[in-house]
């Protein structure tokens, strides 16, 4: 008997087998079961996801004589005789791309169904069809036989023509998740007598990026010589590196030991390991400390800065490593520039000045001059001077959010969003400033105001405190001089409400200066300034 694959041999033959696709089942069982049946279906979404096979399943249920709640029953006649069913017409865009090809399609359109209700087309790729062929395929998507039906399938939407798009249903196809892969993976060896471990069918889901077709074939290879299918045999001949080695290279990573972390580097090379298979493991792992850390539950030693830091140096050097270097090279040099001490709280100017001033009260309590102690001025404490200035900050606030909805503008949002997204690429712009950029979205925006959200309440306050910076460093990018401003999630989706609310009874806003703020914003002194008022009262300081 002729050996059936096993992608092929598990391919789903009715929707209820199809896994991962729920939504799109559920609307094609919906659209069958109340006869709401479109004419033309576009099926879009990576390779080894569905496409096809949910194609046929839907052509063989519309077709079925006593379809079931949106099941085909697979003993009439139709259903029986599906596979070699001349109302099903399957084309694969890729080699019949041709005007020619679409033409002759075209005609046969016309042509009733020999057996079923509907004459089905599915066409596979079809983003290799040319643009000739696109429109001569134009006319009968807008007004097609009763009886006809396209099923049309990519995995690259970006090259099928807006014209196509708009004639067609479409259905997004998502990648499959681990649980998904898992799952079938041992619902087929289970079917199959296929011994393997569970670790083996973790790596083989992991390995296969999303696609069923790619993970059943990888199985399918790994179970020819009919033994036992472990991790270490699939690490061996598809140079996949186990998760136990991530973990163990972030420890030592964490805990700066540069030989071993050399020493895991090479053995990486030397067993031919495939060093982006590498850095997609060690970006997940880093992805999963990250959330760890946010959440409080991380016990090591790593920063959420330095995890950050790491998770985009790796995606950079995914996308950007050059094929003539050794990239597990370069691999280590960005592993050991995570050794390196960083001052992660020089973030902008203002925790600059806040630590100039702790060294300066700390030099005034070593040296406290008995000037100071006849002083009959009262001196402003520390605490007075961060009150007025959170006072002042509060205001300010809340002055240009006001003003941003005042004059809020779709368009005015839409290009600030934009010009967000490629401030993070620029590396003219300072490494604190971008930082800041990273971590915050860009909600709300009028010609001259910007409300800005983070997720953690430190970037906000890292935010608020940087406005001028922002200001300053950003001025290039926008036509207008744009005032910014941060809020929480939490704090944003109040202020909206609160908007929304005002607007429907009738309150106006309108613009309020910024210089009403003037007598509460917080004095700059020179250097020399704060050494003197150490000595003397500030309002008996004259500089000349």
């Amino acid at each position: 008997m002729e050996y059936k694959v096993l992608y092929r041999k598990y391919r789903p033959n009715c929707f209820k087998n199809i896994v991962g696709q729920d939504y799109t089942v559920k609307m094609l069982q919906n659209a069958i079961i109340h006869n709401k049946i479109a004419h033309s279906y576009l099926f879009t979404g990576p390779r080894g996801t569905g496409k096809t096979s949910t194609a046929k399943v839907f052509a063989k249920t519309i077709n079925c004589q006593n379809i079931q709640n949106g099941e085909a029953c697979g003993k009439c006649s139709s259903c029986l005789a599906f596979e070699q069913s001349p109302d099903i017409i399957e084309i694969d865009a890729a080699s019949n791309n041709g005007v020619d090809d679409i033409r002759e399609l075209i005609n046969n359109v016309k042509i009733a169904p020999t057996e079923g209700k509907y004459k089905i087309y599915i066409i596979d790729e079809v983003h290799m069809m040319t643009s000739s062929a696109f429109n001569a395929l134009l006319l009968t998507l807008e007004e097609p036989p009763a009886h006809a039906i396209f099923i049309m399938a990519t995995t690259n939407v970006e090259s099928v023509p807006i014209t196509i798009l708009s004639r067609c249903q479409r259905f997004n196809f998502k990648k499959f998740s681990i649980e998904d892969l898992t799952k079938q993976i041992r619902y087929v060896c289970d079917q199959e007598s296929i011994s393997i471990t569970d670790d083996a069918v973790l790596e083989i889901a992991y390995l296969s990026e999303g696609g069923m077709r790619d993970a059943l074939s990888l199985l399918d290879q790994l179970a020819s010589n009919g033994e036992e299918i472990t991790v270490d045999k699939i690490l061996t001949n598809y140079g996949s590196i186990s998760m136990k080695f991530i973990r163990d290279l972030i420890h030592n990573v964490e805990n700066k030991e540069a030989s071993l972390v050399h020493q895991a580097l090479l053995e990486l090379q030397n067993t031919s390991s495939d060093y982006k298979i590498f850095i997609k493991k060690m970006i997940q792992e880093l992805s999963e400390i990250a959330v760890s850390i946010v959440s409080g539950t991380y016990e090591g030693k790593f920063s959420y800065e330095q995890v950050k830091d790491l998770i985009f140096s790796f995606n950079e050097c995914l996308n950007k490593i050059n094929i003539h270097v050794n990239p597990f090279v370069l691999i280590e040099v960005l592993l050991f520039d995570s050794f390196s001490e960083k001052n992660e709280k020089n973030v902008d100017n203002y925790l600059e000045n806040v630590d100039k001033i702790l060294h300066k009260e700390e030099k005034i309590e070593k040296n406290s001059n008995p000037v100071q102690e006849i002083s009959t001025e009262p001196e402003m404490s520390v605490n007075e001077t961060n009150e007025n200035e959170n006072d002042y900050l509060n205001k300010l606030i809340q002055l240009r959010v006001n003003n941003c909805f005042t004059e809020a503008k779709k368009e005015a949002l839409l290009k600030a969003q934009s010009i967000w997204n490629t401030l993070v690429q620029d590396d003219a712009i300072k490494p604190a400033i971008k930082a800041l950029i990273i971590d915050s979205t860009v909600v709300a925006a009028s010609d001259n105001y910007c409300i800005l959200t983070a997720k953690l309440d430190s970037t906000v306050h890292l935010l608020n405190k940087s406005l001028e910076s922002l200001t300053e460093e950003l001025q290039s990018y926008f036509a207008n001089t744009i005032h910014f401003v941060a809020l929480s999630e939490k704090d944003w989706k109040f202020e909206k409400q609160e908007y929304v609310k005002n607007i429907k009874n009738g309150q106006k806003y309108s613009l309020i200066s910024e210089g009403t703020l003037d007598d509460l914003k917080p004095k700059v002194y020179s250097e020399i300034e704060d050494i003197a008022t150490n000595v003397f009262n500030r309002d008996k300081i004259e500089l000349v």
